[in-house]
């Protein structure tokens, strides 16, 4: 399946859930309120969220956009004992009704599934877990344990059937790689839905952006570099306009043992964390869930691999960052990224 066809199915399907309704149109606004900015933080998902929205009804859009990604959190939590994931991942095998986001969030994971090749799985929580990446206490598990844990993973090993999901006995789900980008896509579904045409959505490492700035100037994203200390310093601008984008990175939880860093960021194909020589992913394109997912997707593939998917799929551009503090960016950044100066950073723009 082409990407660009993935990528306006994954943005019609993850949109599915429960955007209602708009508001009663209102008189033209004054050039000054077009410009006023509205913000409202809140926490969810294990991170900081920050929204900005512009014009007349930019406040009441960034407290919905609020109260929805707590809403999602709720539901989606792989840990809270009331969400729809924890009943899944509790059923011991047994039929479980979900609701509409969850099942969005199922069906979008295993169609990037199988676009990937399997380098996103939705499955490898308990293996996230024997790595300690859930409590902090990290260890090295013996290869006997990851062995008999990846027997229970396999995205396509999840059975939809309408609004009922059965998974495997020992399987458990985690969103941890989808939820925020559909989180900010559907908040962006619900403040066109409220008229604002120029907006800034920051979900941690996810951005979604609507229209431009209200002087018609792009958003400008500092992307992090991936070697600074306590996140203290960027790789360089992106500029986006009606845009998402999303970085992972091996800089985020991580630990070091005998010389080698262990990020988060499982590979399906070994059960442990990815090892190759990438340090951070920036995927930009429309749809927020479909560049969640292949932040981590082309992460896990590395530099060669990631390119021949972008070649053949297509729909999305990258930034690659690597070790050798080599960049490489697909040529629709040419002219949205800007490198700083005095890294020593090397710009690579790829062909076709």
């Amino acid at each position: 399946m082409k990407l660009k066809h993935l990528m306006s199915g994954l943005l019609a399907l993850s949109l599915l859930a429960g955007c209602t309704g708009g508001i009663a149109p209102s008189p033209t606004p004054s050039v000054s309120q077009e410009m006023e900015a509205h913000n409202k933080d809140t926490f969810a998902m294990d991170t900081l969220m920050s929204f900005t929205a512009y014009g007349p009804q930019g406040q009441a859009a960034v407290e919905t956009a609020a109260k929805e990604v707590v809403k999602l959190d709720q539901l989606l939590s792989v840990t809270g004992e009331d969400s729809e994931v924890w009943a899944l991942n509790h059923a011991q095998g047994q039929p479980t009704v979900m609701g509409e986001d969850a099942l969005a969030l199922l069906t979008a994971a295993q169609a990037l599934g199988r676009a990937t090749d399997g380098a996103l799985d939705v499955t490898l929580y308990p293996l996230v877990k024997a790595w300690g990446f859930t409590t902090g206490s990290y260890q090295i598990p013996g290869k006997d344990t990851i062995a008999a844990l990846l027997e229970n993973t396999g995205y396509d090993e999840i059975a939809i059937d309408g609004d009922t999901v059965t998974l495997p006995q020992g399987m458990e789900v985690d969103f941890g790689a989808l939820a925020k980008g559909y989180a900010g896509e559907k908040c962006v579904k619900l403040l066109r839905e409220q008229g604002v045409t120029s907006a800034i959505l920051r979900l941690s490492g996810n951005i979604q952006t609507i229209g431009a700035k209200p002087d018609g100037s792009p958003w400008r994203i500092a992307i992090r570099d991936p070697e600074s200390i306590n996140n203290s310093d960027y790789l360089g601008v992106l500029e986006l306009v009606d845009q998402a984008a999303v970085t992972s990175g091996n800089y985020e939880r991580y630990f070091e043992y005998d010389g080698v860093r262990y990020c988060h960021i499982m590979d399906p194909s070994t059960g442990a964390p990815t090892q190759n020589p990438l340090t951070s992913v920036t995927i930009v394109g429309p749809s927020g869930t479909a560049c969640d997912g292949l932040s981590t997707a082309l992460f896990v593939m590395g530099r060669d691999r990631a390119l021949e998917y972008w070649r053949s799929a297509g729909g999305f551009e990258v930034i690659l960052v690597e070790q050798d503090k080599n960049v490489w960016i697909t040529p629709g950044l040419a002219d949205q990224f800007s490198l700083k100066d005095g890294l020593g950073y090397t710009l690579n723009i790829l062909e076709e």
